[in-house]
């Protein structure tokens, strides 16, 4: 019985860490690029997109699909760099309570 309400404690300790982490990530911002610099795109580790940076040498006409693709490649960017961001917060959060490795998305 002892161990059942062990893992009750953990499980609750979870639940209130998962809630912190998750504002957490909220304020956690990273920058995808592409172009060498031209494109830039900040977003925080919920994949919530708070900025676009794009050179003014881009703002022409003839070079809509350079423009394009360089956006897709910032947002691919961005978006692999909050996947890990999030990934690390939550096995700094996971680390201590003895969980299987791959819950989670670990």
């Amino acid at each position: 019985m002892a161990d059942f309400l062990g893992m009750m404690k953990q499980a609750a300790q979870l639940q209130s860490k998962m809630q912190a982490m998750q504002e957490e990530l909220g304020n956690v911002e990273v920058e995808g690029i592409s172009g060498g610099g031209l494109v830039a795109v900040r977003m925080t580790a919920k994949m919530d997109v708070k900025g676009v940076r794009i050179d003014p040498s881009l703002m022409k006409p003839e070079e809509r699909e350079v423009l394009e693709d360089l956006l897709v490649t910032a947002l691919s960017d961005a978006r692999r760099k909050a996947e890990t961001a999030m990934q690390e917060k939550m096995q700094s959060l996971t680390g201590g309570l003895g969980l299987p490795p791959g819950l989670f998305g670990q």
